[in-house]
Order: C-alpha cells, then sequence, then structure tokens
C-alpha cells in the first residue's frame, strides 16, 4: 500500500507521515496493524466532533439513502442544504444572514473575493503579512509568505499587506480598497490572537473608508476558541464571513456569508456570478447540520476553554517558551524547529498524533476533537512531556 500511495498519489510533501488508516472512532486513529493513535490534530481542526460521531453518521446515512447530487449550485431545493443554511444563520449577526456554500475553506475565500469586488466596484485586496487563507490562486495572492506563493507568480495584482496587530498599518487601507480580509486568529503564522481592541480598530477604518471587512474563520470557527465563532471573543463583526474546516465533520465543505443584499449581486452582472457543482451538496449540508447541532446543543463551546485550561496547567516545561492560542487551537512554541520535529516524531512513535504549522517552525499545533475528553488529555500531555524530558537528558 506504501509503495501505491507514493507512486499513484500526488504528495504535497517529499517526507508525508505514511501512516496507514484502518478505520477512526472518537479521539483516536488506527493503524492497518490496529495500532490506536490518539490524534491531538482532529485533521487539522476538521474533525469537531471526533471521528465518525454517531449523529453525523446517521445523518449521512439517511440522507444518502434519499439523493445526493441532482443539480448545480443555487437551482433546485434541497432540504438538507436549506435547513442548514436557515440553522446556521440563527447564530450569526443579521447582516450575515446568507449563506453560499462551496466545496473548501479555500474555495469560500475566492467567492468572497470576488464578493467585495463586484460590491465595492473597487480592487485593492489588503491581507496581513504571515496570513495563510489556502492554496488556490486567488487565496494563494493574499497569503503573506512569499516563499510559499513565489513560484507561481504572477498572481491576481493590486494585493497589499499589512501587519497584523499593527494598528500604524491601517492607513493604508483607503477609498481605493475593496476588502481587508484577515484571520480571526492568525492560523498559519502560530495562532496569533489579535490583540486589544485591533479587529475593532480595523473594523472603524473599513467603516470609515468604504471597505468591506473579511474576516477568515476557517479553522478557529465552530466552537474551537470557546465560542462558536472566534470574532465573538472581541466585538468585532465582518461584513463577509468565510467558513469551513469544522463544518461538517470531516466532509469537504466551505461557506461564505454577508448579508442577502450582498449576495444578489451573485445574480447578475454577469449571471452566475460565483458558481460549483458541488456546492451545498446535500450529503454535506446533512452533516453540517447535524454537526452544527451537535457543537451548538452539546455543551462542547464552553468546555473548549475548561479544556484549555487543563492544556495549560499540565504542558509546562522548560523547553516550553510559550503556548500560544485560544481554546483548542493551542501552539507550543519550543526553542527551534529541531526540537519541534524530535517531539512530534517522537509522540508519532509513541502513540499521539501532533503536527507542524506552516510559517512558524517553532510551533507544535494541538487542535484536538472539541469531544477529547479530560482523560485523553492527559494521556496525551503525558507523552508529550516524556518527549520533552527525553529531549533535555
Amino acid at each position: 500500500m506504501k509503495n501505491d500511495f507514493l507512486k499513484y498519489q500526488a504528495q504535497t510533501s517529499q517526507h508525508p507521515l505514511g501512516l496507514e488508516v484502518s478505520h477512526a472512532q472518537g479521539s483516536y486513529i488506527y493503524d492497518s496493524d490496529g495500532r490506536a493513535h490518539l490524534d491531538f490534530v482532529a485533521g487539522v481542526s476538521v474533525c469537531s466532533l471526533g471521528h465518525c460521531h454517531p449523529k453525523v453518521v446517521a445523518a449521512i446515512q439517511h440522507q444518502a439513502k434519499s439523493y445526493l447530487h441532482v443539480m448545480v449550485y443555487g437551482e433546485y431545493i434541497q432540504r438538507p442544504t436549506v435547513e442548514y443554511a436557515k440553522y446556521l444563520a440563527t447564530f450569526l449577526p443579521s447582516n450575515l444572514e446568507t449563506v453560499y456554500l462551496v466545496n473548501s475553506g479555500t474555495e469560500a475565500v475566492e467567492g468572497a473575493l470576488k464578493l467585495a469586488r463586484r460590491v465595492t466596484g473597487r480592487t485593492q485586496l489588503i491581507a496581513a503579512k504571515k496570513a495563510y487563507h489556502g492554496n488556490t490562486m486567488g487565496s494563494l495572492s493574499v497569503m503573506g509568505f512569499e516563499e510559499r506563493k513565489g513560484a507561481f507568480r504572477p498572481l491576481i495584482p493590486d494585493v497589499s499587506f499589512i501587519r497584523f496587530n499593527s494598528l500604524t498599518d491601517l492607513d493604508k487601507i483607503t477609498e481605493r480598497t475593496a476588502a481587508v480580509i484577515l484571520e480571526t486568529i492568525q492560523g498559519g503564522a502560530g495562532f496569533i490572537l489579535p490583540e486589544l481592541d485591533y479587529l475593532m480598530k480595523v473594523r472603524e477604518r473599513c467603516n470609515q473608508t468604504g471597505a468591506l471587512l473579511i474576516l477568515d474563520e476557517i479553522q478557529p470557527g465552530f466552537g474551537r476558541t470557546g465560542k462558536l465563532f472566534a470574532f465573538e471573543h472581541y466585538g468585532c463583526v465582518p461584513d463577509i464571513l468565510v467558513l469551513g474546516k469544522g463544518m461538517a465533520s470531516g466532509l469537504p465543505v466551505g461557506a461564505f456569508s454577508a448579508s442577502n443584499k450582498m449576495m444578489q449581486t451573485l445574480q447578475h452582472s454577469p449571471k452566475l456570478g460565483h458558481i460549483t457543482t458541488f456546492g451545498g451538496n446535500p450529503l454535506i449540508a446533512a452533516a453540517s447540520l447535524a454537526t452544527l447541532i451537535e457543537i451548538t446543543d452539546g455543551g462542547h463551546i464552553p468546555a473548549a476553554l475548561e479544556k484549555e485550561k487543563l492544556f495549560r496547567n499540565l504542558l509546562k516545561h522548560p523547553l516550553i517558551e510559550e503556548i500560544r492560542g485560544k481554546g483548542l487551537m493551542l501552539a507550543l512554541i519550543l526553542k527551534d524547529k529541531e526540537i519541534v520535529d524530535q517531539i512530534i516524531l517522537n509522540c508519532a512513535e509513541n502513540g499521539l498524533i501532533l503536527f507542524w504549522l506552516l510559517f512558524e517552525p517553532r510551533a507544535v499545533r494541538i487542535s484536538p476533537p472539541l469531544t477529547i475528553t479530560e482523560e485523553e488529555i492527559k494521556k496525551g500531555c503525558g507523552l508529550i512531556i516524556d518527549a520533552l524530558n527525553e529531549i533535555s537528558q
């Protein structure tokens, strides 16, 4: 299987981890030898309710018996899709009442950028340095890390960058700016939180200039930070909200939300201003609805903050310089990349799944399922401390 994996499936790195998966359940992934691996990554913040949550599986099975794909997005009335969009809207500010469902976070970013240019009639886009919004061409254009995008230039024009948390850079937002796109919490940069009232200052500057504010909640959304959406921590409501990852418990999905008036601009001049064949797929909508109901009704959101406290209490070691993030979106900051590599690979050998972050080489990702238990947290943290002690010797 490994040889076929390397030969027939395109790779994203020269050294994939290569865990051969048999099945997954709850907080564990099981390999083909039957060994259990405690998952502190959750598919990179995707499996919000763990693996194969019974309520989500039941919703998928129920919908699979009725129909799967029937028509491109927005033409037929499909009950799971409508019910999900309506239910999601009950948790969002009134100016984000209408949702456009797509297939991934990066596609949602593409749609949001197009919508901003269409609504404002402007072209300039402003993003943050060390931002990550996906890897398609528009998303790549607003990535704030030249090392990862230089090989693919030319990208879309008229994109400028500001420093996240820098108030002095806000003067770069002008009457030329169509939109400012920011991650509510910077992910690839190392789980950087907005400081003080930074997001509100960006909001104010956008109001002054007529620019739209796009907040990317692909990673921090859906309860991961102790609120359903991270912007709720900071009192800042965007004009366009981008969602993905944890929406459907592991199925491919993304979305962008805005006012109904704004969304209507995609219907004309040109007609079909944004289209997708598989967006709003009823099977995925059914999984998304079951996921959202369980996240909001199951007590998982406030529990994320309590579990954060447990992680912070257990993960104390001289080699850990800092723990960044909020809720169950945490990053251990170590001295250097070599220690990070050793920790991740050591823990992998001992049955604990950790992972890297894109732009911060000193970071170890910890983003477990929201359903992870205290006992599982203690077990995993014990393995991390053991690995750190082994390095310290």
